[in-house]
């Protein structure tokens, strides 16, 4: 079933008797958010929190622990505290940063079919990641290994609905040294979306940008003309900036790679308890790290972003899917709208096992990221525990959402063949529409079709072996695996790829910088 689900903008299926039977054909790679915003707080709310961000940047300050970016605050005219690390950066240099961020982001996958319009108003979903986890109904939780790596990549590529490339897992059986090498191998033979880079350092960041540009076999101007992968940049809360992340919003810009700066504030715990103060401690990082990347290099690909949401006030666990993580971004979205930069979201579940809890706090939060207007919604699948595992079978039980969703996205015709007129001349009173033609020249393409449900009735359902909806999810995972469907490679490019890594390795590869 999940074949017809995939979103594909062009397919047909051969029916029994050999012929072609048409298929619902909808596109899935390119979606614009259909949903009103909705604010949370009023304009001048958000004016004030805004205004307290500035104030905050300019007389608390921001501590960076890299001497390199302190040396970029001070030559843009920020007074920094050698002694204490601290930045402290005024409103006019915050507003010369933002004056260059690019509005609108156009980032190159391996295929134009690919690429990605990053702006206000467009859509785009990445699974869960970054997770030291993995967990299946068959091989139970264990730590991310690079087998898990690869499945995953292989999960995310066959489905239109999914659009970045992800770090899903931490494949921990790979040496520090020599995982870029790793990763970046998996995502560019396994997959043709945007790729993702770890900021972890110049070296590894810099080896990963060679390896991609050369595989891609594009010269230094063409990899800098535009966005070729991109990485998240967090902060950390409260007013920190650590070393590898603004080594990697520096790197990142320099190459005009795409950062994405997500501040993690959690309400109680290291932001403010109230939702205003909790969104304005982010807001504020946010527009330092942006400020950084403008500062090296006007004009560098950035988002503004967050993750915010609330702990659990008896054991200090953060709580994914509330009420107060729904507001929160709604209120980012008034922040970015206010800024007008494209922006990232987040969804998430709290939850220990793929159940009705998990699937409630995904889509709250999910629902929370539509609603304020998100460019790009991250950890939209397959997240557990918060963000310590993800699951082979939630991403796709939420694979099933996202995509009734992306079916949303699209425009619903109303013309005279959707009216239907002749359909109602055709049915007389008290019949039934099963049989008419309007319904017999659109019933095999006009519904979506569900990837997991199950619509059977109880006693077919009972007769079929009462299998849940993680236990059906289990069965497509594993034929994607099994299907091993690849995007069309250069096998040249892939053996000089193999030999670069082989000849990396063999140099003792480069380790991470802390």
């Amino acid at each position: 079933m999940e074949q017809e689900s995939r979103g594909r903008t062009s397919r047909r299926r051969r029916s029994r008797d050999g012929g072609d039977t048409p298929q619902r054909q909808t596109n899935y790679r390119q979606l614009r958010n259909p949903f009103p915003q909705m604010p949370v707080f009023s304009d001048d709310q958000i004016a004030a929190m805004h205004d307290t961000a500035l104030q905050m940047l300019e007389e608390l300050g921001i501590k960076v622990l890299l001497p390199e970016a302190r040396k970029i605050f001070a030559n843009a005219g920020a007074r920094v505290d050698e002694s204490t690390q601290m930045v402290y950066l005024g409103r006019d240099i915050i507003a010369e940063a933002l004056s260059t961020a690019p509005r609108s982001i156009t980032a190159r996958a391996a295929t134009r079919e690919r690429d990605l319009l990053l702006e206000l108003g467009s859509l785009t979903f990445q699974c869960g990641a970054g997770a030291p986890h993995a967990t299946d109904l068959e091989r139970g939780r264990r730590p991310g290994s690079g087998r898990d790596f690869r499945e995953f990549v292989q999960i995310v590529q066959h489905f239109d609905v999914l659009h970045l490339m992800p770090p899903v897992v931490e494949p921990q059986d790979i040496e520090t040294n020599i995982r870029h090498y790793f990763t970046m191998e998996a995502q560019l033979t396994l997959s043709d979306k945007l790729p993702f880079v770890f900021s972890r350092g110049t070296p590894q960041v810099t080896e990963s940008f060679e390896l991609l540009r050369d595989f891609r076999g594009l010269t230094d101007d063409d990899f800098q003309s535009d966005p070729h992968c991109y990485t998240i940049i967090n902060t950390n809360s409260p007013r920190v900036l650590d070393t590898p992340m603004a080594q990697g919003l520096i790197d990142f810009a320099k190459h005009r790679q795409l950062s994405i700066v997500t501040p993690f504030t959690l309400m109680g715990a290291m932001a403010p308890i109230t939702v205003a103060g909790a969104v304005t401690l982010s807001h504020a990082e946010a527009l330092a790290a942006i400020a950084l990347t403008q500062m090296t290099n006007p004009g560098a690909p950035v988002m503004y972003g967050t993750f915010t949401s609330n702990v659990d006030m008896k054991s200090g666990a953060p709580a994914f899917g509330t009420p107060e993580h729904f507001k929160a971004s709604l209120a980012a979205g008034q922040m970015a709208r206010l800024l007008g930069l494209p922006w990232r979201c987040a969804g998430g579940s709290a939850a220990n096992v793929n159940d009705a809890q998990a699937a409630n706090e995904s889509q709250f939060a999910l629902w929370g990221c539509l609603m304020a207007g998100a460019t790009t919604i991250i950890h939209a699948a397959g997240w557990l525990e918060g963000g310590l595992t993800v699951s082979y079978e939630k991403i796709i039980t939420d694979m099933e959402v996202l995509q009734m969703v992306a079916e949303m996205c699209a425009p619903t015709a109303a013309g005279p063949d959707e009216i239907a007129l002749d359909a109602h001349r055709e049915v007389m009173p008290s019949g039934h529409f099963f049989g008419c033609a309007h319904t017999m020249a659109r019933y095999q393409t006009e519904f979506y079709q569900p990837l997991v449900a199950d619509w059977s009735n109880f006693g077919s359902w009972t007769e079929n072996g009462s299998r849940t909806a993680s236990e059906r999810a289990t069965d497509i995972w594993k034929k994607i695996l099994r299907d091993d469907v690849r995007p069309p490679l250069d096998e040249a490019k892939v053996e000089a790829m193999h030999r670069d890594i082989a000849k990396r390795t063999a140099a003792g590869g480069a380790p991470p910088e802390s």
